[in-house]
């Protein structure tokens, strides 16, 4: 009996133990990891929930951007001539050390040079190369530049503009980009100019008042001393009488006539032929008074008088030098054109820096 007694209670404590046991391990996983550190049920416990933890993220590429900037070519559009070199240079941003940039040089559609430049650190968090090209072979030239993705830097690309590299020997039946080249930077220079890329009548009537102008030999044809001058800026028409308002500018050493808008603004440049020296042009400022359209008995086309029988008309002979009697001589193809833009009362400048000329007017002045 007393046996019995004895086993009842043992089974009692180790039904009371193993309760105790259970709500310790079930209070260690509720109260978090550090509860659970001074049991090893806890800690296996923990092991088994807890997440892995995250893996090292790898850092990104920079992103990056080029712009291609064309040096030492000139004009709108640009153009080399032939035989010269011009420069690319590449603004890469942001600056990364280390990287390359592959630059693919096309002419007329054709890959002609590839080459690879590193960038350099230009300050400021952008970089910078350079790439030199040099072509005896006329055509149109663009650059292709491409920076391919790199751990430290993603992938882009640029297209210059484009290089008309011009043969500087041009005459009349010339074709092709060198002459639109030509005729571009003669338009923008406001002489009467097509842009059809035919060396024409009216593209040799431009040159030759552009030599008139630059002091070059008075011919119609290029060469590369009249390319030089055009890639320097040569040619432009400097006003000289700018508070004329709308006004006619003839210039007697030159031997070219402009149009000039208010504010002194070129409009349009043509060549010319003044009175020889036997009857010169008068010099002064004067007004138009008298316009009378188509040929005269004379031969005068679409006249337009400034003082009793001078006149700027269109004449069938208009040599580089002066030649007339007295009046303007314009080519007849531009005579049409001045006729219209010429008004009743319209000022006409008259001048000549080499002292010729006349200021006396005489009364049989002619073609």
């Amino acid at each position: 009996m007393q046996k019995a007694r004895i086993s009842r209670r043992a089974h009692a404590g180790a039904r009371a133990g193993a309760a105790v046991l259970a709500t310790a391990i079930g209070c260690a996983a509720l109260s978090g990891p550090e509860a659970a550190l001074g049991s090893r049920h806890g800690a296996a416990a923990l092991v088994v929930s807890a997440a892995a933890p995250p893996a090292a993220s790898t850092p990104a590429s920079a992103p990056g951007q080029i712009k291609l900037v064309i040096q030492h070519a000139f004009g709108h559009p640009p153009f080399v001539i032939a035989g010269g070199r011009m420069v690319v240079r590449g603004i890469v941003l942001p600056f990364v050390a280390g990287q390359r940039v592959k630059l693919s040089f096309y002419r007329d559609g054709r890959k002609v040079q590839v080459s690879s430049a590193a960038v350099q650190d230009l300050g400021n968090g952008a970089g910078q190369l350079h790439v030199s090209f040099s072509s005896a072979i006329t055509g149109v030239v663009q650059v292709h530049a491409v920076h391919y993705a790199t751990a430290e830097q993603a992938q882009f690309t640029a297209r210059s503009a484009r290089v008309h590299f011009a043969s500087p020997s041009l005459s009349s039946g010339s074709r092709g980009p060198s002459v639109r080249a030509l005729q571009s930077e003669l338009h923008g220079l406001h002489y009467v100019v097509p842009l059809n890329g035919v060396f024409d009548e009216a593209t040799a009537r431009a040159v030759t008042a552009f030599r008139k102008l630059t002091g070059l030999a008075r011919v119609s044809s290029t060469n590369r001393s009249f390319f030089r001058r055009l890639q320097h800026g040569g040619g432009a028409f400097h006003v000289r009488y700018r508070r004329d308002g709308r006004h006619v500018e003839a210039d007697l050493t030159r031997q070219v006539l402009a149009e000039i808008e208010p504010g002194g603004h070129v409009h349009a440049v043509f060549e010319m032929s003044s009175g020889k020296p036997s009857t010169p042009t008068v010099v002064g400022h004067f007004r138009v008074y008298s316009k009378t359209p188509g040929v005269n008995a004379k031969g005068m086309v679409d006249s337009n008088y400034f003082i009793r029988g001078y006149a700027i008309h269109g004449y069938p002979e208009v040599p580089v030098y002066a030649a007339s009697h007295g009046c303007l001589r314009v080519p007849i193809p531009n005579a049409a054109a001045i006729y219209a833009w010429v008004r009743l009362g319209t000022p006409v400048d008259v001048y000549n820096e080499s002292g010729g000329g006349s200021h006396h007017v005489r009364e049989h002045a002619g073609p």
